[in-house]
């Protein structure tokens, strides 16, 4: 039986996408993937998105929208696609489970992932001090001593949004210079409460239950310093989860998907992208939904369209 729409990631996109193609009658597929949630599965406290006054845990929040979901009658599978045909249509797509489904849309919600470090400490502590959003987690250190890690454009943009929250922020660059865009680097320059520390690398994230301190290492002179701070923020970079699409999807020379100006149409009729997948700039909750909801309701129109030919 071939699905009007399967929506691949559960995410914030991925579920509001179900929310609004259940309520438009139109009976989809969620593959939830390895990661049901995403990235917000993996967060303490949200305060930033709208209707939750106190707040509330990532992870309740996350199934919260998969209820909602469910409610309206999205069907969901705990399934991982491991591979995909978009060359006709109806599409193919295969789970690890080794479940086939065709469908006439398909609603790409799969994210992106972080970059870390790869060191113990700060798996340890992530969500205890250790962050990679400066937006959803930079309230939490008000009036603190914090680091940023990373010397392009979106390292900066933490520094500076944090410094407009924090009493002192440290930039750690591995290298003598700055990746980001000159204005970028005089706003960074110009704060005062930014210290940049060049030739910089971490070492270790110390603390037992939250972030203490960060122990660095000037590669060029090897001293060894500790620097103490209440929060770590990675800035180094996203990975976008679009392995599966690379040989059939247009994507960015930084691997998203490319989508059509004001929508989130790919370069194959009746394939979308939502949230992170496709959106390298804000990577917010909020923006992941809204984007979710702009592709299911495409996806309507191109049933109806098709339909109607």
């Amino acid at each position: 039986m071939t699905k009007k729409i399967i929506i691949i990631g559960g995410g914030p996109a991925g579920y509001t996408a179900a929310i609004y193609a259940s309520r438009a009658g139109l009976n989809p597929l969620l593959l939830a993937g390895y990661q049901p949630g995403g990235q917000l599965t993996t967060t303490t406290l949200v305060e930033n998105y709208p209707g939750y006054p106190q707040g509330i845990l990532g992870p309740h929040m996350m199934e919260q929208f998969r209820e909602q979901a469910l409610n309206f009658g999205t069907e969901i599978k705990q399934s991982t696609v491991t591979q995909v045909d978009f060359k006709k249509t109806p599409y193919l797509i295969t789970t690890d489970r080794l479940d086939t489904f065709l469908a006439q849309t398909v609603i790409i919600a799969t994210g992106s992932q972080p970059k870390w470090l790869g060191i113990p400490s700060e798996t340890r502590l992530k969500g205890r001090g250790v962050s990679s959003c400066a937006v959803c987690d930079g309230f939490f250190f008000k009036d603190k001593d914090v680091a940023v890690v990373g010397g392009g454009d979106s390292a900066a943009e933490e520094a500076l949004y944090l410094a407009k929250i924090c009493r002192k922020v440290y930039l750690l660059i591995r290298r003598d210079a700055m990746r980001a865009s000159v204005i970028m680097q005089k706003r960074v320059m110009s704060r005062k409460n930014i210290t940049i520390l060049w030739n910089t690398e971490t070492q270790e994230i110390l603390g037992r239950e939250v972030v203490e301190a960060v122990q660095v290492v000037n590669n060029q002179s090897k001293v060894v310093n500790q620097i103490s701070i209440q929060g770590f923020f990675l800035a180094i970079g996203h990975t976008p989860n679009t392995s599966l699409f690379k040989e059939t999807l247009a994507l960015d020379q930084l691997g998203y998907i490319q989508t059509k100006p004001d929508s989130t149409q790919t370069n194959i009729p009746g394939i979308f992208a939502a949230g992170d997948v496709q959106d390298f700039r804000y990577r917010q909750a909020i923006t992941a939904a809204g984007t979710g909801c702009m592709a299911a309701l495409e996806a309507e129109r191109f049933l109806h369209a098709e339909h109607a030919a």
